[in-house]
């Protein structure tokens, strides 16, 4: 059952997106192909670092952090629904970054690396119709002046429409992304698309993976106060009677497949009639074994 729930995520799933950004070759192969540029990582990525630089203020988490052999940071994110906040979101994440760069004393912050922030997201933020918005300071007097603080902001939007400006490689990686199926690896052509579907399958086919995914779908459902839960397995069932797809409700509920997927998964046994009390009583006398 892990297995094939696993199977079900995409890219664009958090948690199948961070599993396999762990892996330094993957996470390189993703860079070189968002940025068309080969890029070569040091060391091992982190994944879900949370950073607060005050107990009194907002922590981040980020997706995925590592360096590169000219010390340029990237911090790349996997967006799945638009939140609506997403520009400024990016400015907080890029700033709490920054504070974490400098040691305490240090005076000279010409010591501040070079930072990369990346957001991959299924819909277009700024409406433009581009699969790539690269943001650089640039001066509103002189266009053609640059402020070179060795920041940069990428969007990333999958469905874009400007094909003629883009390798094949990232065409398909913009449908891989999406749809990451054999048969989308199998019919590109790019060889690091294929090395990134390899990792793909290993973390699908691996145990470990499976049961730390559902652990983790266990203290997201666990964790929902007020009956939050309840309802949201009420609205899965309401919509599996209509015969929805797991992918259909995550993206009308606006949830992670990580979340939605499992729900449907033990959902299965209550066909066709979904009594979403009998299934909420189920998995309360599981999380009592549990917790």
């Amino acid at each position: 059952m892990v297995n094939t729930k696993l199977e079900r995520l995409n890219l664009l799933d958090r948690f199948l997106f961070d599993e396999a950004m762990e892996d330094r070759e993957t996470y390189q192969a993703v860079l070189s192909i968002l940025l068309e540029n080969e890029v070569e990582i040091l060391g091992r990525p982190e994944t879900e670092k949370e950073l607060r630089v005050s107990p009194e203020l907002r922590q981040v988490r980020l997706d995925v952090i590592a360096m590169d052999v000219d010390k340029r940071l990237y911090h790349t994110e996997m967006q799945k629904s638009d939140t609506r906040n997403l520009i400024r979101r990016s400015r907080y994440c890029q700033a709490q970054l920054d504070v974490s760069l400098l040691e305490p004393g240090s005076m000279d912050f010409n010591l501040l690396n070079e930072s990369c922030f990346i957001l991959i997201a299924p819909f277009d933020i700024f409406g433009r119709g581009l699969y790539r918005y690269t943001f650089e300071g640039v001066c509103r007097e002189c266009p053609d002046l640059k402020i070179g603080d060795g920041a940069v902001r990428i969007f990333i939007n999958t469905n874009g429409t400007n094909r003629e400006a883009f390798s094949q490689e990232f065409l398909d990686f913009m449908e891989y992304i999406s749809k990451t199926t054999d048969e989308m690896a199998e019919r590109s052509e790019s060889k690091l698309i294929k090395r990134i579907h390899k990792k793909i399958r290993q973390i699908r086919k691996s145990e470990k993976a499976g049961v730390k995914y559902m652990l983790r779908w266990e203290e997201l459902a666990y964790s929902r106060a007020d009956g939050a839960q309840d309802k949201l397995i009420l609205l899965v069932c309401k919509k599996l009677r209509k015969n929805k797809t797991p992918e259909e409700i995550a993206e009308e509920l606006e949830e992670e497949m990580e979340v939605i997927a499992p729900i449907c998964d033990m959902l299965e046994e209550f066909a066709p009639e979904y009594d979403s009390d009998k299934v909420y009583e189920k998995l309360s006398a599981d999380w009592e074994q549990k917790y």
